[in-house]
């Protein structure tokens, strides 16, 4: 059974720091790519960052330089350390998790999402 978890999120004032987590288990194929997106209230869920097996990391470009995505493959994990943070940075924090089959077929698994709030 696929789980892909994610923890860390929370209430924190704005310019504090928080790191997220999220461990996927139970993938059948190999694991392609792990990201993190957002969806604030009445707003669409965005790309925040995301960190393919084997190439850079990419960053939405109104979060470089304060948000960095890392990644341990051998624990499936990843996480997201988030700096200098703004009452806008308030949403729910999904993690995605892409495998592909030696076939080609692409499979995306989502976590169940973490409350990140930005509020003084």
């Amino acid at each position: 059974q696929v789980q892909v978890v994610e923890s860390g999120g929370g209430l924190v004032q704005p310019g504090e720091s928080l790191r997220l987590s999220c461990t996927a288990s139970g993938i059948r194929f190999g694991i392609t790519s792990m990201d993190w997106y957002r969806q604030a209230p009445g707003k669409e869920r965005e790309l925040v960052a995301a960190i393919p097996r084997f190439d850079n990391a990419k960053y939405a470009d109104s979060l470089k330089g304060r948000f960095t995505i890392s990644r341990d493959n051998a624990k499936n994990t990843v996480y997201l350390q988030m700096s200098s943070l703004e009452p806008d940075d308030t949403a729910v924090y999904y993690c995605n998790v892409r495998s592909r089959s030696p076939l080609g077929t692409q499979y995306d698994y989502w976590g169940q999402g973490t409350q990140v709030t930005v509020s003084s």
